[in-house]
């Protein structure tokens, strides 16, 4: 019988991603990054003046950070702990919204981390090379762990049979991501999320399963408003 699958994405995940980013634009591009002041498109400014850094220069600094400067990331705690007791009973893929060209580089990022586990980068919502994953593994069961909604409602749509969680692992950054609708649960430390994962392995597949979120599991933490 085909082992278990867990399909995670990375930033903000497993490792940290708006910290190291934006101690990068501070020290590189005298550039502030403020999620106080709304959403990550509206949170970058220029130190000098104030100016609001948008569009096309957004994706161009990201691009760069992920480019030359992967190795400023860094784990969450209890992540690597959490992989390893997955790793005892289930398969693990990253699918990471960094681009096929920078697949390899992130591999070797995260091998440094000490994750070690394919990597299928992409671009835009994940439902459709998630499901990909799940015909290459035929796993009995699978979860799929996101911090962002429109992957898990992508999920939703294109691959029913993964339990979808949702995990934002930056504490400034987690009140201020909402609970997607779709996601079966929602855990943001991988340390409460492991027993959840490894129960919904047992359970085999996620399509009979009532739809909306794990309210036990989402009160333990409560967005804000």
């Amino acid at each position: 019988m085909s082992r278990p699958l867990l399909v995670t994405d990375c930033d903000e995940v497993l490792l940290h991603m708006v910290v190291p980013f934006g101690q990068w634009l501070d020290e590189a591009h005298n550039i502030s990054l403020d999620l106080s002041l709304g959403r990550f498109g509206e949170a970058m400014r220029e130190k000098d003046g104030g100016a609001l850094i948008a569009g096309e220069r957004v994706w161009a600094l990201l691009e760069q950070f992920f480019t030359t400067e992967m190795h400023r990331q860094y784990p969450f705690p209890g992540t690597i702990q959490a992989l390893d007791a997955i790793r005892a009973v289930a398969d693990i893929v990253v699918l990471t919204n960094i681009g096929i060209h920078l697949q390899e580089g992130r591999a070797i990022q995260l091998r440094s981390a000490g994750v070690e586990a394919p990597v299928v980068g992409n671009r835009g919502p994940k439902g459709l090379p998630l499901a990909r994953i799940i015909a290459e593994y035929q796993p009995s069961a699978c979860v799929f762990v996101d911090d962002i909604g429109v992957h898990l409602d992508s999920a939703a749509e294109h691959a029913p049979m993964a339990w979808r969680l949702q995990m934002v692992g930056e504490q400034m950054l987690a009140p201020r991501v909402p609970t997607a609708a779709s996601a079966h649960a929602r855990i943001d430390d991988w340390a409460t999320a492991t027993p959840w994962i490894l129960a919904r392995f047992g359970e085999g597949r996620a399509d009979a399963a009532p739809a909306g979120v794990d309210h036990e599991a989402a009160a333990m933490l409560k967005p804000a408003s």
